[in-house]
């Protein structure tokens, strides 16, 4: 996968951000998984852990709404990547556009993402 956005909107009010890729596609991510997801070597339990696809179990992870999962501002990373800062002060996770591609919790991207790990 090598998409990149063509828009990116995060809305405090309904507590979600929304990208749309350069192939039409749209992905509308909960604040709750993008924090549950977080890439940083810290929340993946070390660098040993790091690796370029979300771990499955962020799909079912529940997170209260607390400031872990508040918005505080996004950043550019360059032009590959975006950092959440959330206002609990965590900022240290880059979520570059393949991991972010990957994260999209919508069925047909997790339907895609199981058989490509799979096969």
């Amino acid at each position: 996968m090598s998409h990149k956005p063509t828009g990116v909107n995060a809305s405090k009010s309904k507590k979600e951000f929304t990208i749309t890729w350069d192939d039409g596609h749209t992905s509308v991510y909960p604040f709750g998984l993008l924090r549950a997801a977080c890439p940083c070597a810290s929340c993946r339990g070390g660098h040993e852990n790091m690796k370029s696809e979300p771990d499955a179990e962020v799909f079912t992870r529940q997170m209260e709404d607390s400031p872990a999962t508040s918005l505080s501002n996004v950043v550019a990373v360059g032009s590959y990547a975006l950092t959440i800062v959330w206002e609990d002060g965590h900022d240290a996770g880059i979520f570059n556009w393949h991991y972010l591609r990957a994260l999209c919790p919508c069925d047909a991207c997790r339907r895609e993402n199981a058989q490509r790990q799979s096969g």
